[in-house]
């Protein structure tokens, strides 16, 4: 069988070339925030409309006509998918503008806009970048994205379809608690993902990188300095290292924890409320969304059965007799269960409760109800 997965190289492009991806993204952004005033003013914009309204400017204005039609066309297909999705994913937000100073650049070209000869990415309008090829194509490439990242790093990923890796069978399960101080805590301590904190590491050097920023910017309406530039590009290097570590430590624990279990009952934590309390830094620091995210996508490729648990009273109820606790603080780190008398760490009892309703088919604690008449096999409810 075969998947279809993304390939990313890193670009190399000249000045000439970078100043034609900049000048193509304007192009691109120009149409989307086009298309996004359209939405607002009632106008229902289809692909279709869109297309037809992109071939009458281009008619009228050269310098569109100056720019690649699959690049623009492409951009237009993109925003009516991203309100399409508006309308059917819950929580999904309409297509909003993007603002010239804060969006980074991102072209899509389909297999009749772009070409590679001599190791070289070849774009429409004579745009010749060279590639850095880490590694080899698995097949022909369907479809390309150039993008830029905050430190000014061009990229290109490229839309390719290989075979599917064959993982060898596991048996057993394992639950996931997601935390702060413990990134993640699982039933089996050996695959415990600590919080290794690489943003508090350069925390120091970090904040040295945003006084210079601060004391280098120049006024409100005047054109930053060449200084300030320089500090800007540092602290987003900062930033970029720390994000990159952590993204590290994710996939190899990811990786370790798919290929020793069957079943992989993971909390369905939504990290991003703690973006408004008193841990927020420590938490963006976790990573707890990238982490939860490759895990569910590496054991959705191996073929490994992955249950969402609801994080409701998994740290209150007891993973011994399923007995619900009436109150637990936050400061409490250590569960005992007044029914049996089980004790255990606050988020190892939490884990081990999450893989037991995984095991009974359920995804709640409250779909299990009070199964403590059950007898206990293996440190956990007996299914």
């Amino acid at each position: 069988m075969e998947e279809v997965v993304r390939y990313s190289y890193r670009l190399r492009p000249g000045v000439r070339a970078e100043r034609a991806l900049v000048a193509e993204w304007d192009r691109c952004r120009f149409l989307w925030n086009e298309a996004v005033y359209q939405q607002k003013s009632g106008a229902r914009p289809t692909f279709g409309r869109l297309g037809k309204l992109l071939t009458e400017a281009r008619g009228r204005t050269e310098w569109l006509r100056e720019g690649s039609q699959v690049a623009q066309q492409q951009t237009l297909r993109t925003y009516a998918k991203a309100l399409e999705d508006s309308f059917k994913v819950k929580g999904r937000g309409r297509p909003a503008f993007k603002p010239r100073k804060k969006a980074l650049p991102s072209l899509e070209y389909t297999v009749r806009g772009f070409s590679i000869r001599d190791g070289r990415l070849l774009l429409p309008k004579g745009v010749i970048i060279p590639v850095v090829w880490s590694r080899e194509l698995p097949s022909e490439p369907t479809s390309v994205r150039v993008t830029r990242d905050s430190l000014g790093h061009w990229y290109a990923s490229f839309v390719v379809r290989r075979e599917i890796e064959t993982v060898p069978t596991a048996e057993g399960g394992i639950g996931v608690d997601w935390g702060v101080r413990t990134t993640a805590t699982t039933t089996d301590a050996e695959f415990d993902l600590p919080f290794r904190g690489y943003r508090m590491r350069c925390a120091a050097e970090l904040a040295k990188a945003q006084r210079r920023m601060a004391r280098r910017r120049g006024g409100k309406g005047c054109p930053q300095s060449g200084g300030y530039t320089r500090a800007t590009r540092h602290a987003a290097k900062l930033l970029k290292k720390a994000a990159r570590q952590t993204e590290h430590d994710s996939r190899v624990w990811a990786k370790r924890v798919v290929a020793e279990h069957g079943l992989i009952a993971v909390e369905d934590f939504r990290p991003k409320f703690l973006a408004k309390s008193t841990m927020a830094r420590k938490a963006a620091d976790a990573a707890i969304g990238c982490a939860k995210d490759e895990l569910i996508e590496r054991g959705v490729r191996a073929g490994r059965r992955v249950v969402l648990v609801q994080p409701a009273y998994t740290s209150m109820t007891c993973s011994d007799c399923f007995a619900r606790a009436k109150r637990l603080e936050l400061r409490e780190r250590t569960f005992r269960c007044s029914a049996c008398g089980y004790t255990a760490g606050r988020d190892r009892n939490a884990a081990r409760v999450i893989l037991a309703v995984a095991e009974r088919g359920h995804n709640s604690v409250d779909d299990v109800g009070q199964v403590s008449h059950l007898p206990r096999v293996g440190g956990s409810v007996a299914v």
